[in-house]
């Protein structure tokens, strides 16, 4: 059994309220879960690119210390510099202008798996040409095969 015992003082109470010391972590909490959610919907939508169906390999993911140029060519074979449309005989030179540091500039060369092989080499040779060293293929990661998963 318990019992309390109130010690009440005439015109004043034995004891003060203080005020709670402790930190409230609720609000940080929630912030936190809306800003995680927030991200979670917005991280998908900042892949930038031109839509190409890309093979599928089992290669490594290539370390990167800054964003390369990217070269896409579509399926009815336009050729898109970053995100936009260009002309095959502009490429060159734009690329020359953009790339700062000599032509040590990385170009990955985008291509839709159902574009001609010649058409994407026909670009990478046009590259090449021009003095660019740094050239790569970009593919997808393979699709699970139904007894894998």
């Amino acid at each position: 059994m318990a019992v309390s015992i109130q010690m009440v003082e005439r015109g004043r109470r034995s004891r003060r309220r203080r005020p709670i010391s402790d930190i409230n972590v609720t609000p940080f909490v929630d912030v936190m879960l809306v800003l995680l959610i927030v991200f979670m919907v917005t991280a998908p939508l900042l892949t930038v690119g031109v839509p190409v169906d890309l093979p599928k390999t089992r290669a490594q993911v290539l370390g990167q210390d800054r964003e390369p140029l990217a070269v896409t060519i579509r399926r009815d074979g336009q050729i898109y510099l970053q995100n936009t449309p260009i002309a095959q005989d502009e490429l060159v030179p734009k690329l020359t202008a953009i790339a700062q540091n000599g032509y040590e500039q990385r170009i990955f060369v985008r291509g839709d798996k159902a574009v001609d092989y010649g058409r994407v080499m026909e670009v990478m040779g046009m590259l090449s040409a021009a003095g660019f060293t740094h050239i790569g293929l970009v593919t997808g990661p393979p699709k699970p095969k139904a007894d894998e998963k």
